[in-house]
């Protein structure tokens, strides 16, 4: 049963593109995306703790830890979870299930609750809690909430700022000792929490921590040559450190600029990049290759976007984005909490990036 959900979910989410300028969701996809997300942000168990404890008394369980973040697994699947609830809700405001997301959105996002989890950060050993990765997407939350033109947004957001406020900080000072970037092709990878990290600068006009990314991307990837794309994907990934870092780059860089250095880093991009296979979806690591197909398809689109359609290697990465786009869509509802948990928040993002229209005139013929 749970199979036939998810071929059902993968054929709704492909019947969501056809046909549209900027690829998107329907609101009959959303709705079936959202209800995973409920699903799971409310779920305290199982649950995979970051938690050093400092003492007896520090043995409490994951929702006396954090009573915002507790549900979904782990606290970074949690805090996605409900940005994914946040950009559905964004994008199709009708949804049937708006009132619940709502109301989950009202529980846990309250300055009590919050106020818990910045307490949590200032306690002894907690400077790598969730380093970047968790970070990254606690901003990225911060952020689209900023941006909704919503009065239960804003005071969602206001009631996160303390909390958004003390990442970016930390992201901040890290990155003014963190002397390499992490390449790994999970959650620790610089490129993606830059990346993410940047939206939030930019839409809470951080200026400074704006300067401290772009400065830190181009000296760790500026004069990056011949990426090792041949040793991708690990076993385990869920990010393709090569096409991370060229995401990054293309909200870095100039198109032109953007161009070169793509030439540069990966000069024989379009050949031999063939989406991940799953072979067993109830594999906790093995089920990380789903989000690998999908944060390449979402890397793919955003270069073929940067280049721009009159570049000849667009149109190839737009097809090859799809090609990984469609070897994970359908797996997305397995009935196994292993992927349910965190996999339809990379669909979304992945779905929400743009494609050049003339590019995906050309694509839909093929």
């Amino acid at each position: 049963m749970a199979r036939w959900v998810g071929m059902v979910l993968g054929c709704v989410l492909s019947a969501g593109l056809a046909g549209a300028q900027t690829p998107g969701l329907t609101p009959e996809a959303a709705d079936r995306l959202a209800g995973l997300a409920l699903r799971c942000v409310g779920q305290e168990y199982p649950n995979k703790l970051d938690h050093v404890m400092n003492s007896a008394a520090e043995v409490r369980s994951p929702r006396e830890l954090h009573p915002a973040f507790y549900g979904c697994f782990d606290w970074h699947s949690s805090v996605h979870g409900h940005w994914m609830l946040v950009k559905l809700l964004r994008e199709h405001p009708g949804l049937a299930k708006g009132r619940e997301i709502r109301a989950a959105l009202d529980e846990n996002l309250t300055p009590a609750r919050i106020a818990a989890e910045v307490a949590y950060l200032g306690q002894p050993n907690r400077r790598s809690f969730e380093r970047t990765y968790g970070w990254a997407w606690l901003l990225k939350l911060d952020a689209e909430l900023r941006t909704w033109n919503d009065p239960a947004a804003a005071r969602w957001a206001a009631a996160l700022r303390p909390l958004s406020a003390a990442f970016a900080g930390q992201l901040e000072a890290f990155l003014e000792k963190q002397t390499y970037p992490i390449r790994t092709g999970v959650h620790p990878n610089t490129a993606f929490s830059l990346d993410l990290a940047l939206e939030y600068a930019r839409a809470a006009g951080d200026a400074r921590l704006e300067a401290r990314i772009l400065d830190r991307a181009r000296a760790w990837f500026g004069r990056d040559r011949n990426g090792p794309l041949a040793w991708e994907p690990g076993g385990e990934d869920f990010l393709s450190p090569c096409l991370e870092e060229a995401a990054l780059m293309s909200r870095v860089l100039p198109r032109a600029a953007f161009a070169r250095w793509l030439t540069g880093f990966l000069p024989d991009l379009a050949k031999g990049l063939t989406p991940a296979v799953v072979s067993d979806r109830t594999d906790p690591k093995i089920v990380h290759l789903d989000g690998l197909n999908l944060s390449r398809a979402r890397a793919l689109f955003r270069m073929a976007t940067a280049l721009g359609p009159k570049d000849p290697r667009s149109a190839a990465l737009v097809v090859l984005g799809r090609q990984h786009q469609s070897a994970s869509l359908p797996h997305l509802a397995s009935g196994s909490y292993e992927g349910e948990h965190w996999l339809a928040t990379f669909a979304v993002r992945t779905l929400a990036e743009p494609q050049p229209t003339s590019t995906r005139a050309r694509t839909n013929e093929k």
